[in-house]
């Protein structure tokens, strides 16, 4: 199993970016996916996990309303298009297998991550 990201960057405080993730060997049809971030010194929280290809979506209040994930079913990929960046989003993101439940964010199968960074 193997997940890629890619699409970090650097931006400034406002701007946007679009990361996307190539899982292999692992099928988003029966499983969740979604994003995880480590921002320096903090431990590694849940973005965004999508239950499932096509299924439901659940965002981490930090994320909602700037944050975007998506899939391209033909080409096996999903997306985080990140909007309104602020320097407090600036962090490692992680693509990996994911399940929410019961206000719990479980990951598994890490990629090796992308840094975001957001200048003032």
């Amino acid at each position: 199993v193997q997940l890629v990201e890619s699409g970090g960057g650097l931006v400034q405080t406002g701007g946007s970016l679009r990361l996307s993730c190539a899982p292999s060997g692992f099928s988003f049809d029966d499983f969740g996916i979604g994003w995880f971030r480590e921002a320096p010194g903090k431990q590694r929280e849940g973005v965004v996990c999508m239950k499932s290809r096509d299924g439901p979506l659940h965002y981490a209040n930090a994320a909602q309303g700037r944050f975007t994930m998506s899939s391209e079913n033909a080409e096996n990929m999903v997306f985080l298009q990140m909007s309104s960046l602020a320097p407090n989003d600036t962090a490692v993101y992680y693509c990996a297998a994911c399940r929410y439940d019961g206000g719990q964010w479980y990951g598994g199968y890490w990629g090796q991550g992308t840094q975001v960074t957001v200048s003032p």
